[in-house]
């Protein structure tokens, strides 16, 4: 009987930090039933040719988005995305406009439509900033 928990415990564990990282690895991706429409994801940023409207969009995030997107922008909670993947960086701007404007209830990201739209696009310049380097959230 010692013999045969020997066995199956460590074959349990394994199978377990698999679930684990399965679980962990779904957390961080776009959710495939949350479509932008195509004419959002054609919206032109507006403050595309303003690098240093980023700023802001960092002092935005850490007030509303860093509880579930985290310091480090890989996902803190259950469904929020990795900002740093191709994924979420290969979205056009009108797309992750769209998105931050409209949430997604069933992931639990809330809308933030009743944000200027001139702070929506800053979160826009800034999720962009993550790709550079520049999107350091503790400067």
């Amino acid at each position: 009987m010692r013999y045969l928990f020997g066995l199956v415990a460590p074959v349990l564990g394994m199978i377990f930090a698999v679930g684990t990282v399965v679980g962990q690895s779904e957390k961080k991706v776009v959710d495939p039933n949350w479509p932008v429409p195509e004419k959002a994801a054609q919206r032109k940023n507006p403050l595309a040719s303003k690098p240093e409207s980023a700023d802001g969009g960092r002092k935005l995030f850490v007030r509303m988005c860093v509880s579930c997107h985290g310091d480090e922008f890989h996902g803190q909670t259950h469904d929020a995305p990795d900002l740093h993947t191709e994924a979420v960086q290969g979205e056009s701007d009108g797309a992750l406009f769209w998105r931050i404007s409209n949430g997604n209830s069933r992931r639990g990201m809330p809308s933030f439509s009743g944000l200027p739209e001139g702070q929506r696009w800053q979160l826009v310049m800034y999720i962009r900033s993550l790709v550079s380097g520049s999107g350091i959230l503790h400067k």
